[in-house]
């Protein structure tokens, strides 16, 4: 019989989520016709083929062969569009059986996300919401017991350490994760680094031994947060500084060679934590589109060769499509390379490229995900790209995961634009192994979870009987978007 499962019962969800979502830092970008048809086409075949099966249809989605169904239908839709640049390779036989679907969709590599989020539900923040804000309110959880907040801020109760652990943990592979920050004013942070390491110690008591992360958010064009550096090095141990070129109190933003960004830098130096994340890319509005831009990274990376810089999104917009290396682009993913060869910076430099929201957005679109991961590998090189989700705002990032694994430049793209097809070893690196290099995992750590730490005990049991929500909880429409950012500051 069956296992009857509490989230999506009749099978409604698709493991692959492909919807508009947003992580808040852009306007949410509607679906088009091919990615409609691809849905269909999804929900189509894994009624048919759990008939086949004899499973019910929410047994069939989560299992191996369900993921394997739902990224062959965007295959199909995608080149029925025009758009074959890219695709998730799978073998043939993989919607129906579920060990060649398990080849493709499931592995062993180590992951770490080097950007996730978590929103603190009855942080402080909530008391200082504007009227009428409803953060979040796009989202309906089921069976979640809501009751400890007033009116709308009721649901928030749904995003805390429990869903995020499970999301994560549990229903991703994800090994690793930092936890990063949005950008914000001092007393209006939706995260303080305070409650980010109560999140963390959470997952310290399931003996998960250092796999949470921590990010200092720094904005040094806003009072008070250049001097709050030695606190954040010296009480958190955080690992890198997060801050947002493109942000400022007043509206306005910086380059990283402006007077706030070298004191930030020089501090970082002087404190020892050299790794430092630099939202670029995903523009909030024409204030500060310029300095969303990569222009100042090549030209710090150079005059700080000591310094990581990690490129968060790697300049990615979602308003132009990817394409082939243009080197009079200013923004998107080729102005970040445009600015590293620019200062005569190669490949194994000291600029990353990270992939949160950027992959999750180039899963809708083969030919601009061919053409943006083609870029990075030629121009930073398979050693200098991160694995990033942003998640929670995704749900679990399971799919990501998936989607990842499987996806391939076509032999076309390779042949006609020098693009090198994606190994095992390339995904391993960037999927982990890469991020290993910057964030600091003590040897004996990683020992610990290659033997199975509570963590990941508590995944091999609960997967037994796994039931994933396929949710994401970002803005899907302008209207969740606006709200959002009517608290975002």
């Amino acid at each position: 019989m069956p296992m009857r499962r509490r989230n999506d019962p009749e099978g409604l969800r698709l493991p692959i989520k492909l919807d508009s979502t947003s992580n808040g830092e852009f306007e949410p970008v509607p679906l088009q016709p091919q990615h409609l048809q691809a849905r269909h086409l999804a929900l189509e075949q894994a009624d048919l083929n759990a008939r086949r099966l004899r499973l019910s249809r929410r047994d069939f989605l989560v299992s191996a062969c369900g993921a394997a169904t739902t990224l062959a239908a965007m295959n199909a839709a995608y080149a029925a569009a025009g758009k074959a640049g890219g695709y998730f390779a799978l073998p043939p036989e993989a919607p129906l059986d579920q060990a060649a679907a398990a080849s493709a969709v499931e592995g062993k590599e180590f992951i770490f996300d080097v950007q996730g989020h978590f929103v603190n539900p009855t942080g402080a923040w909530t008391r200082r919401l504007p009227e009428g804000a409803r953060p979040l309110s796009g989202f309906q959880a089921e069976g979640c017991v809501a009751a400890a907040l007033p009116g709308p801020l009721d649901r928030l109760q749904c995003f805390g350490p429990d869903t995020f652990v499970r999301d994560i943990f549990l229903d991703s592979d994800t090994d690793l994760m930092v936890l990063s920050f949005v950008p914000s004013t001092r007393e209006g942070e939706p995260l303080t680094i305070e409650e980010a390491a109560a999140t963390a110690a959470i997952v310290e008591r399931l003996e998960g031994t250092h796999r949470l992360y921590l990010h200092g958010r720094v904005n040094p064009n806003q009072p008070g947060d250049l001097e709050d550096m030695e606190r954040l090095a010296s009480r958190f141990r955080i690992s890198a500084w997060k801050t947002y070129t493109q942000w400022g109190p007043d509206g306005r933003g910086f380059w990283m060679d402006d007077e706030p960004g070298l004191a930030m830098i020089e501090n970082a130096r002087r404190l020892g934590v050299r790794n430092i994340a630099i939202h670029k890319g995903l523009p909030f509005g024409p204030r500060s589109y310029e300095h969303s831009t990569c222009a100042d990274i090549g030209r710090v990376a150079k005059r700080f060769p000591d310094v990581n810089f990690l490129i968060y999104h790697s300049g990615f917009v979602t308003t132009r499509a990817e394409g082939p290396h243009d080197p009079q682009r200013s923004d998107g993913v080729d102005g970040l390379v445009n600015a590293v060869l620019a200062a005569g910076l190669g490949k194994g430099g000291n600029v990353y490229a990270e992939l949160g929201s950027t992959w999750r957005f180039l899963m809708r679109d083969p030919d601009s995900a061919a053409h943006t991961l083609g870029k990075l590998l030629l121009h930073l090189g398979e050693d200098n790209i991160l694995w990033g989700t942003d998640s929670i705002w995704y749900g679990s990032p399971q799919d990501q995961i998936q989607a990842f694994r499987t996806f391939q430049i076509s032999p076309a793209f390779r042949e006609r634009y020098g693009y090198p097809e994606i190994t095992p070893a390339i995904r391993a690196k960037i999927f982990g192994l890469n991020a290993l290099k910057l964030y600091p995992v003590p040897e004996e750590v990683l020992a610990v979870h290659g033997a199975g730490d509570r963590v990941a005990q508590e995944r091999q049991r609960y997967r037994e009987r796994p039931d994933p929500a396929f949710l994401t909880y970002g803005p899907r429409t302008r209207r969740e978007f606006l709200n959002l950012k009517a608290w975002g500051g």
